[in-house]
């Protein structure tokens, strides 16, 4: 783990030319853009703003706390407010709204633009690896500065020196893919107490609505021996919970010249002294292997969670998603999964709406929904992807896709409230992760099965395991005591 105040500014300061290999590459970038960045301060006769905003899921939220430190190592004072002098869009593109929302919060960045001349804007992530979207930032967006893809973010300070040598112009760093994977840059984390990890990049899987593959390319493992001294490096800086992250971490460590099972690499990071509390997102249904059951049901570690995608109970329709299983085959290893571990919740993903989906195939989902019981799910409507095989299919009408929805998310919310209501009455360990948002005399905290639990205590508590009487559940989180 490197922070910000770890890198000698100095002595890259010094250097005439940039190394070759990375990341002292880019930690010599960081001192450049920082003495661009301090003649700006001193012209303006102020600090230097920078605001990055996430869109997406867990692997973006890693990234954007790594964009984070680096920004911070250059000198910009971070902050929330996006009327900054630099901000990123850290952009997912798997749902069409999600990219809507980014072009919507563009136009409002042009405003703060026009009056502030210093400020700089750039937009990164899956949503850049796309060719249709950079076209249109060229021929709408021009007032973005720069354009840069998931496979080198970790070039994000060499990219931002360059952008300031050479304004005026829109700078766009796209790579189709890469296979090289740079750690060791500075991270700027949400909380000191948590934190993600990624074990591996990309996804094999090529599911035909998912424009993934396509943007965060082929799989690429990182080493269980680098893997586990980052953790450990973490863990003497006051973390005690870790999540490792991957599209599919089940296929962790196969294309490593020492080849190490996602079961194998869980033991290893069970054995790390001082972690508390192990999460993992996500795992692939088909490639869900005994062993990793098994590690996580006589785990005293690994939290009682795990989010399995469904996507849908149709055989035809998993099919014509290219998901490798039917739904049989899910069936058997979620019950599998709640026989081995009763106390463990089971989240998923589904999707509403698919090309060729009738009420039939409907029918097969809620099916799966009521005999797995699903603890909470991720309901989503279909949304065409550019340049991927599901958006060349017969799609359904808009309006029986909204009634196919209603009557999945019915029953979702149905079999959820009463999945959570079961640990009513009981005292189970909390990790307490800030004040609730809607009432500063609580805090709020996660259980090992991820439901939240709000209650009075101290402020101190925070970053804390502490034992939560589950007084009343309000259906999807509790309200508590502290014991």
């Amino acid at each position: 783990m490197i922070k910000a105040e770890d890198i000698d500014i100095t002595y890259y300061k010094a250097m005439k030319e940039a190394p070759e290999t990375d990341p002292e590459r880019q930690y010599y970038f960081i001192a450049k853009a920082g003495e661009l960045i301090e003649a700006r301060e001193e012209e303006l006769g102020r600090k230097l703003t920078a605001c990055v905003v996430t869109f997406g899921c867990q692997m973006n939220a890693r990234d954007s706390e790594k964009l984070l430190g680096i920004l911070r190592a250059i000198g910009f004072e971070t902050q929330d407010d996006e009327n900054a002098d630099f901000v990123i869009y850290n952009t997912c593109t798997v749902r069409d709204n999600a990219d809507q929302r980014v072009y919507g919060r563009l136009g409002v960045l042009n405003g703060f633009k026009r009056k502030n001349p210093a400020m700089r804007i750039a937009l990164c992530g899956c949503m850049a690896q796309d060719s249709v979207t950079v076209e249109k930032l060229r021929q709408s967006y021009r007032f973005v500065d720069l354009v840069f893809g998931t496979h080198n973010i970790y070039k994000f300070a060499e990219l931002l020196y360059h952008m300031y040598q050479n304004e005026g112009s829109m700078l766009v760093d796209i790579w189709k893919d890469s296979d090289k994977i740079v750690e060791l840059l500075p991270v700027q984390r949400k909380y000191d107490f948590k934190t993600g990890i990624n074990i591996m990049f990309g996804c094999n899987k090529f599911c035909t609505y998912c424009i993934v593959p396509y943007v965060r390319g082929r799989e690429k493992s990182r080493t269980p021996e680098d893997i586990v001294a980052e953790i450990k490096d973490y863990v003497k800086d006051g973390v005690v919970e870790i999540m490792l992250l991957g599209q599919n971490v089940n296929s962790y460590g196969k294309n490593l010249p020492e080849k190490t099972s996602f079961a194998e690499l869980l033991k290893r990071v069970e054995d790390i002294d001082g972690l508390e509390r192990i999460r993992f997102m996500t795992p692939y249904p088909r490639d869900m292997g005994d062993d990793v059951i098994s590690v996580m049901k006589h785990s005293e570690k690994i939290c009682k969670h795990l989010h399995l995608p469904l996507q849908s109970g149709s055989s035809k329709i998993l099919k014509m998603m290219n998901r490798g299983h039917t739904k049989e085959e899910y069936l058997d290893l979620a019950l599998k999964i709640r026989e081995e571990i009763p106390d463990l919740a089971i989240t998923t993903d589904i999707i509403v709406g698919f090309p060729e989906e009738t009420h039939e195939d409907i029918e097969d989902t809620l099916d799966v929904i009521r005999k797995v019981k699903f603890d909470n799910a991720f309901t989503f409507q279909y949304s065409m992807r550019h340049g991927t095989p599901a958006s060349k299919m017969p799609q359904v009408p808009k309006d029986i896709v909204s009634k196919h929805f209603d009557e999945v998310l019915s029953l979702v919310q149905e079999t959820a409230r009463e999945q959570s209501k079961r640990w009513e009455g009981q005292i189970m360990p909390a990790l307490v992760e800030e004040v609730n948002e809607h009432d500063e005399s609580l805090l709020t905290g996660r259980l090992s099965n991820n439901i939240l639990v709000h209650f009075p205590a101290g402020k101190e508590m925070i970053g804390k395991i502490v034992p939560v009487y589950l007084k009343e559940c309000k259906g999807f989180y509790y309200l508590g005591e502290m014991q």
